[in-house]
């Protein structure tokens, strides 16, 4: 029936749809008549019946409705005493009511299943285009999975090669630079006296660049290296991490003026030494800039994360920085200050970026011009009891 539905419907068009509802009666008047010619009694009846229900299935309410009518008005002119007549007797009156109201029932329960074959065909053909349309989506997806695979892949590959050329560049230019630095210091030993002093000043120049350049060469090692040693993770309890730190620290900066503050630190998960260098390069960017402020106001502590982190801070009362200009603090070689105001490389703060990425964390900065700074940094929770209570290694 679903293949003769969807084959054999009708146009949409009322005169069409009204048209059938009178030709199909005709048809049903003419059968039964052809029947009750060869001695077939009470045929006309069920074929009526059967006629107002195609009418319901193929046409719809409206043309029912006009199919009873006729079916009613041919009935009872054509099989109902008197013949011929529209006139019903009192005796025929409750078999004619019979006949339309099982007319009137066919044909209402026609074109209400009508209806609901029509709305689950609707239904079916959108659940047919969502279909294609998910399973279009769902080759999408996948091809974009396989493409970020290939980027991915692709991504690690160049880092793995950038890596190794950095640390290749980095340790071949190390012999050139020492013989720049030796000859250089040799130079001024033995030619001291033959230089004027203009001289002199270029092969300190000379001197301190190459020193300089030999500082850069090892930071840029040092971070090269972060990228290609492998972690151990383990639990750490960062209060004893830090005040380890600030010892360590306060033994090179015994003349300079700083109030400590340490709050209470959580255990976390992490490669120990992977943290202490992350911890030692922002204390000692927050020393290097609070260096003009007497005292230096340097203070460490926790915030709330969430259920499976907790973020570290690290801040102090120095020179600050602008906030349009926090996406450079973090960049290789990136430096917002001169280096003849605050000496360093620019690697401290990219070195600590990166060890926290590898630890699954983020790191982000806070600051105002000469009102200070503050760095956070976040890192995963210890996962267990145990681990919480464990010795730190």
């Amino acid at each position: 029936m679903a293949y003769w539905n969807d084959e054999f419907q009708l146009p949409q068009s009322p005169l069409l749809r009204y048209g059938f509802a009178i030709l199909a009666v005709a048809i049903a008047v003419a059968i039964a008549l052809a029947l009750q010619a060869y001695e077939f009694r009470d045929v006309e009846l069920p074929v009526l019946v059967l006629a107002i229900g195609l009418v319901g299935w193929y046409a719809g309410t409206g043309p029912v409705a006009l199919a009873v009518l006729v079916s009613s008005a041919a009935f009872s002119y054509l099989f109902a005493e008197p013949l011929y007549s529209f006139y019903v007797t009192a005796r025929d009156l409750p078999y004619f009511l019979v006949f339309v109201l099982a007319a009137g029932i066919a044909g209402f329960f026609s074109a209400v299943r009508r209806r609901i074959e029509d709305n689950l065909r609707h239904a079916r053909d959108r659940l047919q285009v969502e279909l294609e349309q998910r399973r279009h989506r769902e080759a999408e997806i996948r091809k974009l999975n396989q493409d970020l695979t290939l980027r991915a892949a692709e991504l690690v590959a160049a880092n793995k090669e950038l890596e190794s050329f950095a640390y290749s560049v980095s340790h071949d230019l190390r012999a050139p630079l020492r013989h720049l630095v030796g000859y250089s210091e040799l130079l001024q030993k033995h030619a001291s006296d033959s230089l004027d002093d203009k001289s002199q000043r270029y092969i300190r120049t000379i001197l301190e660049s190459g020193k300089r350049m030999g500082i850069l060469i090892d930071d840029l090692l040092a971070f090269s290296r972060i990228g290609r040693a492998e972690s151990r993770t383990t639990a750490v309890d960062l209060q004893k991490l830090v005040n380890e730190v600030v010892s360590e620290v306060g033994q090179q900066t015994k003349g300079q003026d700083i109030s400590w503050k340490i709050g209470a630190l959580p255990v976390c998960c992490g490669d120990r030494s992977l943290l202490k260098l992350v911890v030692v390069n922002l204390l000692s960017n927050a020393i290097k800039f609070s260096s003009t402020r007497h005292p230096a106001r340097i203070e460490i502590g926790s915030a709330d994360g969430n259920a499976n982190t907790t973020e570290i801070f690290v801040r102090d009362n120095g020179v600050g920085f602008d906030m349009q200009y926090v996406d450079k603090l973090f960049g290789v070689f990136q430096r917002l200050h001169r280096a003849d105001e605050f000496e360093g490389t620019g690697i401290g703060l990219a070195t600590v970026q990166r060890i926290v990425h590898r630890h699954g964390g983020v790191v982000r900065a806070e600051g105002a011009v000469d009102r200070g700074a503050t760095f956070y940094f976040s890192l995963p929770k210890a996962k267990s009891p145990l681990e919480r209570t464990g010795k730190a290694p």
